[in-house]
């Protein structure tokens, strides 16, 4: 184990976007306990360092690991295909159609439940965005066409916020 292994290295996963949820917190809790500070706290100063260094290691990669899409971003990046995000926000033209279309749906909507169908709606689209990014990832290998469909799922993520906070405001 080397702090600068990749994160599935670290968790002894394979780099695949399909994971197994439970399978990354079981590793996670192992791998917390072996580093954690207190198991170092009468070995001096120096080795309580490297345990707050691996242990914050640890914690970073268990976050993006977790996360199906900050795995994904991540995988994107371990292939050679980084997101760019704060300097590409180009995207396909039939998606910002449907980005426009979902904009209005959600300021038209009059209640919860007109609200809470379109999140059902953009829910459904992010699960089979979802699934498609897992596909070029694990089945076809194409880690730039998935970083293009991880940075969709990105404004899909935010879209899904604001319903959220739509919802809220209404009370649900």
């Amino acid at each position: 184990m080397r702090l600068d292994d990749d994160d599935f290295s670290l968790f002894g996963l394979p780099q695949r976007q399909a994971q197994d949820r439970a399978e990354i917190e079981a590793r996670w809790k192992a791998l917390a306990a072996k580093v954690h500070p207190d198991k170092f706290a009468t070995e001096g100063a120096a080795a309580q360092r490297q345990s707050m260094q691996w242990a914050l290691r640890v914690n970073e990669a268990h976050q993006r690991l977790r996360d199906p899409l900050k795995r994904a971003a991540y995988l994107c990046e371990l292939r050679g295909a980084p997101l760019h995000v704060e300097d590409n926000t180009r995207m396909p033209t039939q998606f910002l159609m449907e980005q426009m279309a979902w904009r209005e749906a959600l300021d038209d909507a009059a209640d919860a439940t007109a609200v809470q169908a379109l999140d059902d709606e953009v829910a459904a689209r992010e699960q089979a965005l979802m699934a498609e990014t897992a596909r070029l990832l694990d089945q076809a290998d194409d880690a730039r066409a998935a970083a293009e469909q991880v940075r969709a799922l990105m404004f899909v993520a935010r879209f899904r916020a604001d319903i959220d906070k739509r919802l809220d405001a209404l009370g649900q």
